[in-house]
């Protein structure tokens, strides 16, 4: 079946995760942090996962943004890093995220084609907004669907049940990419078609279901996305 609509998580997939810590690293006085922030940034991001998980198992959901805090503040003991203003810093930098260097020319493409875009991300309505202004990419986007509007993240199937309610496709007629193996595995097995943006070269994760494309970067989505 045609594809007529490309929903993208956000975090990792069109937005630079790892760029908070790499950016804080570099302003003057944190030269302390020159060789560490890449641990800080895994491990910030990997927390940050881990608790969107485990909340969901617990039946104990809260916003992403208050595990997205969780994650920093566990990832920051785990560096010995007791500094308050640090902390604040990497926050306010998680708002202005800046996009992958080839995401606004790849939405462009999709628009031109007369495709329909979307974010479904774990992430809060706000931030996601944040996120989007800071990119300036909110023009090549026709919604930005968050999971709390369900109040349970991804990969419960709730959460991809969205883009039916939202834009009246089948699930044959969407394509679903992110950069995490697991939430493509997991959409792939809801019925989307998807594309695993694997940038780091990571192994397949042995789930039920895989991704249909394995892409280094996004600049081939349109390509795939015309198929």
């Amino acid at each position: 079946m045609t594809i007529t609509t490309c929903v993208f998580d956000a975090y990792g997939t069109l937005f630079d995760v790892a760029a908070a810590a790499r950016l804080a690293a570099a302003e003057p006085g944190r030269e302390e942090m020159a060789a560490s922030w890449p641990k800080l940034a895994e491990d910030w991001r990997r927390k940050q996962l881990e608790y969107t998980w485990l909340r969901a198992v617990m039946d104990r959901h809260t916003d992403f943004w208050t595990v997205t805090q969780d994650g920093l503040d566990w990832a920051l003991e785990a560096a010995g890093l007791a500094d308050p203003e640090l902390r604040e810093r990497l926050l306010a930098l998680y708002w202005e995220l800046p996009a992958y260097p080839e995401v606004p020319a790849m939405l462009a493409a999709l628009k031109s084609k007369g495709l329909a875009t979307a974010i479904l991300s774990n992430g809060s309505p706000e931030m996601l907004a944040g996120a989007v202004a800071s990119a300036g990419i909110g023009a090549f986007l026709d919604d930005t669907l968050s999971v709390e509007s369900v109040g349970v993240f991804k990969p419960d199937a709730r959460v991809y049940r969205l883009v039916a309610a939202r834009f009246g496709r089948t699930a044959e007629e969407v394509l679903f990419v992110s950069s995490n193996g697991w939430d493509a595995a997991a959409a792939s097995g809801f019925g989307f078609r998807t594309a695993w943006v694997n940038r780091s070269g990571q192994p397949m994760d042995r789930l039920p279901a895989r991704p249909h494309h394995v892409l280094p970067d996004l600049t081939t989505i349109p390509d795939i996305a015309r198929k």
